[in-house]
């Protein structure tokens, strides 16, 4: 038995929850995939899958197997590139995903940039703030917003992502200066909306945690529209320190000093990373872009 294409036979029937189509993708009769994992199934002496007329479902050791040998096949297909790619010049297809914000506003630019000290990297960007994970998808390099992941990836960490509170000066003028952060509450606010929801404002009084966030008068994923709206005067917003540095040196929006602190989270360490694999980086196209741009962003933004 070919083992090892009995398992991919094995991944993908899981993948494409079907045995007709993930014999279509490799071209064979469902009857000789279907024998193929049976094997596998005799030859480990576990049934894995779930059979019945309509799906294909995993068993208890099914799933743990199937996590497992996703691991294997993700490590061969990665060591198969790097052999292929050893002394060799930085090209192909670099898919890069990053969160939107950071992506308009830093990423894009700097990539100019890139492809013409690599004119044999073709990218492949994606923009989005859902939260992904970078072994699941065919995802080079991603760029999030948050805490350091596991262990399971690298990640370096390109700045820091600390929120601040601003407002333009006609808003101060007519609705007043907040300084506390009780006052924020009788203040129009303006929200980013996260995966999981708009992001509060929240503070330490008393050694307590409390929610101190304003009336919430626009809630949005769009980081430039909710600016836009701030330089109208329509609300106080947070968001941070890098999309709204340029607006606060030019004197359109006012940072605001407000006692005690307010964050977005009780954690520490909050930072901007750039992830990829840990064996990935001997690939030349992701160790271009990865020396790349940490030269030119880590330690300047």
């Amino acid at each position: 038995m070919d083992k090892l294409r009995a398992i991919k036979y094995f991944v993908k029937v899981v993948e494409k929850g079907s045995f007709s189509k993930a014999a279509d993708l490799f071209s064979v009769p469902p009857s000789s995939l279907s024998r193929r994992i049976a094997d596998l199934e005799q030859s480990l002496g576990a049934t894995l899958l779930k059979r019945t007329t309509r799906a294909v479902s995993l068993t208890e050791i099914g799933q743990i197997y199937y996590n497992q040998v996703c691991e294997v096949l993700e490590l061969l297909a990665h060591s198969d590139e790097t052999v292929r790619s050893y002394q060799a010049n930085p090209m192909g297809v670099l898919n890069i995903s990053s969160m939107v914000g950071f992506g308009e506003r830093i990423l894009l630019p700097l990539l100019d940039e890139f492809s013409e000290l690599y004119p044999d990297i073709t990218l492949n960007v994606s923009l989005s703030d859902d939260v992904s994970t970078l072994s699941r998808e065919d995802v080079d390099l991603a760029i999030r917003g948050g805490y350091a992941p596991d262990e399971h990836v690298v990640a370096v960490k390109l700045m820091a992502n600390d929120f601040i509170i601003v407002a333009s000066p006609d808003y101060l003028r007519q609705f007043g200066t907040p300084t506390n952060a009780l006052d924020l509450k009788q203040h129009k606010g303006l929200f980013f909306k996260s995966p999981t929801g708009p992001i509060p404002w929240i503070c330490e009084i008393e050694k307590q945690w409390q929610d101190v966030s304003a009336e919430q008068v626009l809630i949005s994923n769009s980081g430039n529209w909710l600016v836009e709206k701030a330089l109208q005067g329509c609300g106080i917003l947070m968001l941070p320190r890098w999309v709204l540095k340029d607006y606060i040196e030019s004197g359109q929006l006012t940072e605001l000093t407000i006692t005690p602190t307010v964050k977005v989270t009780q954690q520490t360490n909050f930072g901007v990373f750039l992830l990829y694999q840990k064996q990935r980086h001997q690939v030349p196209k992701i160790k271009a872009a990865v020396d790349f741009l940490v030269s030119r962003i880590k330690g300047v933004y």
